[in-house]
This record gives C-alpha cells, structure tokens and sequence, in this order.
C-alpha cells in the first residue's frame, strides 16, 4: 500500500477527549449539556442510530433524552414536541432522526427546530451562515471531511480540491465550509462529463456521491490525498464512494470505509451541542 492510512476512530478519540473535558468543565459550572432526539415511526436503522447516540452521550457525560412517537402522529403533534423542546432551557441540542413518515413535511419539521439548536446544522439560517463564513452549527459529515484531513497533519489551504457529489448533505454544504479553508474548489457531480479529467487534478480529492466504488484509481493523481465520504451497502459489507483497494495504490493519503469519514460524525454531533450552549448563552 502507497498510501498513508488516515485512522478516522483515532481522531476521533482525539475529539472524544475534548468533548469529555468541556462537558467536565460545564457540569462543574452547573450546565448538565444536554441532547433531545425525536423519533418519529419505527425505522429500524433509525432506532438503532438513536440508541447509538445514547450510548455514546453517556461515554462522554452529555444527558441524553430520546422521544418516541408512533408512525401514525399527525405533523402538528410533532411540531408541538419541537416547540416544547425549543422553549425548555435544559435541552440544548435537538435532532430529528430521519425518514419521517411520508405525511409528514421533512422541511417543515427540520426548520421548526431553533438554529440555536439545530445540532445537525440543517436549518436555512445555518446553512446561511455556512455561506456567509458567519459562527453558526454545521452538518457533521462535511465537518468530518475538514476534521480528519486537519488532524492529520494534512494542508487545506492553497490546494486544489475536487468534491465529487453536490447532496443537500455533505456536498453543498461542504464547498462552502473548504472555501473557507482557503483550498481552490472544483465541484463535480455523477453528471459531470469525464469526472476523471477533473479528479486528477485535485491534490485533494472528497468523494461523497453516494455510488459504491465510483472513483477509481486511474482518476487520482498520484501522491493525492483521497477523503471518501460516501457509504454503500453491497451484499459483502460495506463500501465508500472509491475503489479503496487500487486507489490506495495510488493516493498519497486515504480514508478507509468503514473507519474514516464516519467515525467522526457522532462526536461531531456531541461537539455541536456544547456549541449550541455557547450561541444559546450569547443570544440570552
């Protein structure tokens, strides 16, 4: 294998350890951080992800409260939770695990949620601030994307990054967050005519368009580092957006999937709730 290995779980533990410390220094203060999820319906992998979080909030001593509601609850019931949840001093971030039930207006929901607290970063007004450059909570995978390169010792800063995937998710939000970072950004989509003349240009190439194994080693440059965003399900297991096993051959540095990108976003999430404490105390 050419390429360095960038080991997604250990910067998370990094980021782990800083999470505990500022929840140690918070409780000390009075302030128990607290995150409220609602879920809505009986999706399974929704519930396991909830139960993940909870798990993962107690490792790092953030309260952690998972609202449950059935498949059958009218938009208004769940409008009427968010506000409640908004209006109580002792959350201080909400998440909405989604798919909500098909009658039921994902946009309406997700935008019900305080920008103080939308700890997932979806809500317009952080998505504005994001373009905007301005303080605000941001969408933990593009931050993961930043975060692993950052920790890594790897420069953002003056070089050419070619982000392949354009998603209300990762995409978008993350040409803004690179930018700031001052890389020089392509963006590129499954629709782009020979994506490879573009990926081979890149020094950094963020893959997060969402086909199994779509970058492959003859669309990076040699030496380049290769950030895989992207997760599919195939029938062996799971797989990123690049063909890790040639690519490897060829990057100068790599994220594995599983083990990358993904390791971050949890604690990205318990991050962004110590944020929300911070912007909800300077909005007091």
């Amino acid at each position: 294998m050419a390429a360095t290995l960038i080991d997604g779980k250990k910067v998370a533990a990094g980021i782990r350890e800083e999470v505990k410390a500022e929840v140690a220094r918070l409780r000390e203060q009075g302030i128990i951080p607290k995150l409220a999820v609602v879920l809505v319906g009986d999706d399974p992998a929704s519930v396991v992800y909830a139960r993940s979080k909870e798990k993962s909030c107690g490792n790092v001593g953030i309260d952690f409260e998972l609202f449950t509601m059935p498949a059958s609850t009218q938009e208004e019931e769940v409008l009427a939770l968010i506000d409640r949840l908004n209006n109580d001093a002792a959350v201080h971030g909400i998440m909405i695990e989604l798919p909500l039930p098909k009658h039921i207006s994902k946009q309406t929901v997700l935008e019900a949620v305080s920008p103080l607290k939308d700890v997932d970063g979806v809500h317009p007004i952080n998505r504005g601030y994001i373009l905007s450059g301005s303080e605000g909570l941001f969408p933990a995978t593009p931050e993961s994307c930043i975060e692993i390169m950052l920790r890594s010792g790897i420069e953002i800063k003056g070089k050419h990054a070619v982000l392949v995937g354009r998603g209300e998710t990762v995409g978008k939000p993350l040409v803004f967050m690179i930018l700031g970072h001052n890389a020089t950004v392509t963006i590129c989509h499954s629709r782009t005519p020979d994506l490879g003349y573009h990926t081979r240009q890149a020094d950094i190439v963020i893959a997060a368009v969402g086909k199994a194994k779509m970058i492959t080693a003859d669309m990076i440059k040699p030496g380049a580092v290769v950030v895989d965003a992207g997760i599919n399900q195939l029938e062996d297991g799971i797989c990123g957006d690049v063909d890790f096993e040639n690519a490897k051959e060829v990057a100068g540095a790599i994220t594995p999937v599983p083990g990358g990108v993904g390791s971050l976003t949890t604690v990205l999430i318990q991050r962004n709730v110590l944020k929300a404490i911070k912007l909800q105390q300077k909005n007091k």
